[in-house]
């Protein structure tokens, strides 16, 4: 490596340092669950999406070792050169069915899934419109597309209806990209009033439920299918690793839009596909949350939610007014979230400091995230932690 690159590097991570930005890996010693061990501490888990415990459910660690055993364990190549494996044909078939969707196509991730739809949708000469508040893998795969991209103010519908007659009078597609449940606010989108804007003026809707999926609607199967617009949503993305407990992504739609994505798809059609054990494990999880237990799992879990949550707003926490199991705790400074964050990890808890650019400038946060897993003990834990917190200001 030659000294310019070498100074080249010191002085970005200097520089990255220096406005509080820095983040470096924790080392974790134990399985994904709410009590964990890390960097040598026992802390209790407030990071994870881990939404209803299944990441270490000994269900879903049974199928992926039944998955090895059967099919070993690696993939070999990309499905379309060594062959495509019954068990991500299983699962594809799982998740169509619990989606209400013709079909469904598995990625390695959800960035996977995202980066691999856009730019096969829309392209030059085409319109892309995307939530303020989007996950980055939107708003990359929107860019990487080359389609006109534009940005409306969050969950703002008349700002959006702004641009959209814009974009109607111009020649192309337009794709409009939205989170139901956004990954740093918790917030839900108007989702139901969005379908009816977007048919108004001929637009299609690419819905990103990863963290509604296992959550919202009947068996868990996302806020479009709660609000009735399962049949009106042109493409809808999720993962496998969060609610569902696996990992991978994957886009559920129309027969249409599967064959075009594995044809078009190039980070579908340029990946190994992913290993027998996670596929395993992930079908698994879409089978359990969709069971009586599931439905257990997920009364649990808005039980914690509401029990956190009133306990956060007796203290003066200011919480979004939805029923999320994503709670931000706004703080504003860089280095203040991430002193907050050293406090409560040196109290045993684990709560992540969420900074530029995950989110935006000044608007740091610490982001709690509830499971169905936690224990009333764990709720008062992370309450007292940050009441001696706020005793001590």
């Amino acid at each position: 490596m030659s000294d310019a690159f070498d100074q080249f590097l010191s002085g970005e991570l200097e520089a990255i340092e220096a406005a509080g930005l820095l983040r470096t890996l924790r080392r974790m010693e134990s399985p994904q669950q709410i009590e964990v061990k890390a960097g040598g501490q026992e802390l209790i888990n407030f990071s994870s999406n881990d939404y209803l415990g299944l990441a270490a459910h000994v269900s879903l660690k049974k199928a992926a070792q039944s998955g090895v055993e059967a099919l070993g364990a690696g993939a070999g190549s990309a499905r379309l050169i060594s062959g495509s494996q019954s068990i991500v044909h299983e699962l594809e078939t799982s998740l169509a069915a619990y989606k209400q969707t013709e079909a469904a196509l598995n990625f390695s991730s959800g960035y996977a899934a995202a980066l691999g739809t856009v730019p096969a949708l829309v392209g030059r000469g085409d319109v892309v419109i995307v939530d303020k508040l989007v996950h980055a893998s939107l708003v990359d795969a929107a860019r990487l597309s080359g389609a006109k991209l534009r940005v409306f103010k969050h969950n703002d519908l008349s700002d959006l209806k702004r641009i959209l007659q814009w974009a109607h009078e111009r020649k192309g597609n337009t794709l409009i990209i939205t989170e139901s449940v956004f990954s740093m606010d918790g917030d839900l989108a108007p989702v139901h009033d969005l379908v009816q804007l977007k048919n108004q003026f001929g637009a299609w809707l690419l819905l990103d439920e990863a963290h509604a999926t296992g959550l919202y609607g009947e068996g868990g199967r996302g806020v479009a299918e709660e609000m009735g617009v399962t049949d009106h949503i042109e493409v809808q993305l999720g993962t496998l690793g969060k609610a569902l407990g696996a990992a991978g992504g994957y886009i559920c739609g129309s027969q249409a839009l599967i064959d075009l994505l594995v044809n078009r798809a190039r980070s579908f059609i340029f990946s190994t596909a992913p290993v027998p054990a996670q596929l395993a494990a992930a079908k698994r999880g879409v089978e359990l949350v969709q069971s009586n237990e599931g439905g257990t799992m997920r009364a649990r879990l808005w039980s914690n939610v509401e029990r956190l949550k009133n306990g956060l707003i007796r203290q003066g926490w200011k919480l979004p007014d939805v029923q999320s199991a994503i709670l931000p705790l706004m703080i504003g400074s860089e280095r203040n979230a991430t002193e907050l964050a050293g406090h409560l990890r040196d109290a045993g808890i684990w709560v992540p400091a969420i900074r530029y650019p995950t989110v935006a400038r000044g608007a740091a946060r610490l982001r709690l995230t509830v499971s169905a897993a936690h224990q009333p003990e764990h709720l008062n834990a992370l309450l007292k932690a940050l009441g001696e917190r706020a005793a001590d200001a």
